[in-house]
């Protein structure tokens, strides 16, 4: 069995883990566990033994370096050789202190974009088990492989769902929804289903889990390339 430890930027992509992946892996005899990046600590109480217990707190991708850190400290916390880590992190507010972020920025194909940003953050860790993903352009465009599917939690917005259903049959894929501040995949949802806004933690992988991982994966090849790594080729267990 192979263990496989996450680090995600935020609630709605931990719970898409929880709710989805965990149990897809598990069928690829892979165990996945999940947490949110770690977004700044502070001193705590003293513990009986003497030492002191820092307050974590986690959620949102604000600083490359702290993010490092907080995979780091997973890697050296696991050592084993039986043990992963991989990310899942959007492209969209990207920090800018990000390895090649400059040099990604001007390349037009986003696809392109995203793999070189993959193998700067890849080759800044330097660590031989670990599997970037840096999400195309955030996790909204997963759920925007079949709009419809917002119809299980929005039944009452049937004139928002036609809306983005009409959007996303202009795109090749919901992945190369662009990413605006006016119209990134999150931005062009709520425009059409304002409810969306306060809800996505628990309406987003609800929605995924109505079109179901194949669909998404048909619709989001990047996402797709990333499942099939960790599901075959990149998770062999090195015995060095």
């Amino acid at each position: 069995m192979i263990r496989l430890h996450m680090v995600v930027e935020g609630q709605t992509e931990e719970e898409f883990v929880n709710s989805l992946l965990i149990d897809h892996f598990g069928s690829h005899n892979i165990s996945t566990d999940v947490r949110r990046v770690e977004t700044s600590r502070r001193r705590g109480k003293y513990r009986r033994s003497g030492t002191i217990e820092a307050k974590i707190f986690r959620g949102g991708l604000l600083d490359y370096e702290r993010a490092k850190g907080d995979l780091i400290r997973w890697m050296k916390e696991d050592q084993n050789t039986d043990a992963y880590f991989t990310t899942m992190f959007d492209l969209y507010a990207l920090p800018e202190n990000f390895p090649s972020f400059v040099e990604a920025k001007k390349l037009r194909d986003p696809y392109q974009r995203v793999e070189t940003l993959e193998r700067a953050f890849e080759a800044d860790l330097t660590h031989r088990r670990f599997i970037p993903y840096i999400q195309l352009h955030e996790f909204e465009a997963l759920i925007l492989s079949d709009p419809s599917g917002f119809a299980s939690r929005f039944i009452e917005h049937v004139a928002g769902i036609r809306d983005l259903v009409d959007m996303c049959a202009d795109f090749r894929s919901p992945e190369l929804i662009d990413d605006d501040v006016n119209n990134a995949p999150s931005k062009r949802i709520i425009r059409a289903i304002p409810d969306y806004k306060g809800t996505k933690a628990s309406a987003g992988p609800l929605i995924a889990q109505r079109i179901g991982l194949r669909t998404i994966r048909q619709k989001c090849p990047h996402f797709n390339e990333w499942l099939t790594k960790l599901e075959n080729r990149e998770l062999t267990i090195n015995p060095q």
